[in-house]
């Protein structure tokens, strides 16, 4: 029996999966696994049964990654589950600042007492004129999930669409219109286009990514549009370019207290996952990594250790290892192993920076003394035996 403990409300559409060999505990510390939406843990102690983390959504940055790692936590996210939701946002985004619509429906606001409201509407409806996106160029930093969706649908709409990301993976390859034009730096799509969005994660180098520098580079009133991550943008940056018509408008939905109030901004608070779908398919793909991972081992979308996938469980016993990535691991694994008698059907390994991942299929029942002692294995983070 497995005990799990939600941090935040988490859909049914996925609770609804696991079966009777789970159990809602409402004591954190005595959970095997966590399932996480926006709720912050860096201030958390984690009790000793926790094996897992699943964060029902794309960025982690509530989480503490490292310290989970040391502690042989497993962290899961579930990337593209939200996508369309922030795609269909980001859509809008552009939508909203190509044609003063918010301003058009708050000059009708404060109108609501005049029954003129007709004839006035057709005298002051030049004053919300604006563009249309057709034929516009968009240039989409970042070609993940959400950013080929996005520079798909511009293209659909009639833009011309500029993307950039040096880590383009074969699979968003395949998924990206062939009506896409690659930029090969950074600063080409800055020169060339009208609206940039950015998708990438919040790392150390992509910190402050848009800022008076990037700015500078881009054609004089650029619409910028941020569903990604607030940190970015230099928010100061941005406001200096608003404030001097360099860009245009800014599209974020992440409100701060530098970048709310501020003229030509857009902030939406923070919906671009906030759908009804998204939240049920966050739920679902935690549900399921949570499961695979709790009863065959199997690790997918791991954010702080390989994912590696052996199948379903139809073995004696499965022992999985988590450790540190260093020479000669394995040897010791096996030798401990092979002085027990154990035989081992199927192993594999995989690494990522300084931790892997070994899974041994083996044909006997595996000895409580045999998991002790590969837990005493110098680097071994956490041993479970399935």
């Amino acid at each position: 029996m497995f005990k799990y403990h939600c941090l935040n409300p988490i859909s049914h559409a996925g609770l609804d999966q696991l079966d009777e060999n789970y159990v809602k505990t409402e004591d954190v510390k005595d959970a095997d696994a966590i399932l996480v939406r926006s709720a912050k843990m860096h201030d958390m102690e984690f009790g000793s049964n926790l094996k897992l983390i699943a964060r029902a959504g794309a960025g982690v940055n509530n989480i503490p990654l490292d310290r989970c790692a040391e502690e042989g936590i497993v962290v899961f996210n579930t990337p593209g589950a939200n996508a369309n939701g922030v795609k269909e946002l980001v859509l809008a985004g552009m939508l909203l600042a190509a044609r003063d619509i918010i301003g058009g429906i708050n000059w009708v606001q404060e109108y609501e007492e005049d029954g003129d409201i007709a004839k006035i509407t057709e005298k002051k409806k030049k004053a919300f004129a604006g563009t249309e996106i057709q034929g516009k160029k968009l240039g989409v930093i970042g070609l993940g999930a959400i950013g080929v969706l996005v520079a798909n649908a511009a293209v659909n709409l009639g833009m011309e669409v500029y993307g950039y990301d040096p880590y383009l993976s074969v699979d968003a390859a395949w998924k990206l219109s062939r009506h896409i034009h690659h930029a090969k730096t950074v600063d080409e799509l800055y020169n060339q286009c009208d609206y940039i969005t950015v998708h990438v994660p919040a790392t150390d180098d992509t910190k402050g990514m848009i800022d008076k520098n990037a700015i500078s580079l881009m054609k004089s009133g650029v619409v910028i549009l941020n569903f990604a991550r607030d940190i970015l943008v230099n928010q100061e940056d941005i406001v200096d370019a608003l404030v001097s018509g360099k860009v245009r408008c800014y599209v974020t939905d992440f409100p701060t207290k530098e970048i709310v109030g501020v003229k030509g901004s857009i902030v939406i608070p923070h919906l671009g996952a906030s759908t009804e779908e998204s939240e049920d398919n966050c739920a679902k793909m935690a549900a399921s990594e949570l499961r695979d991972f709790l009863e065959n081992g199997n690790i997918h979308h791991s954010v702080n250790y390989p994912d590696c996938d052996m199948g379903v469980k139809s073995s004696a016993a499965r022992v999985t290892v988590l450790h540190r990535n260093v020479p000669k691991m394995l040897g010791q694994f096996t030798g401990i192993m092979a002085e027990q008698g154990i035989n081992i059907s199927l192993m594999t390994n995989k690494s990522r920076k300084e931790y892997a991942y070994t899974m041994m299929d083996v044909d006997a029942e595996v000895p409580a003394e045999v998991e002790e002692k590969i837990a005493a294995v110098d680097g071994v983070l956490r041993v479970r035996v399935l």
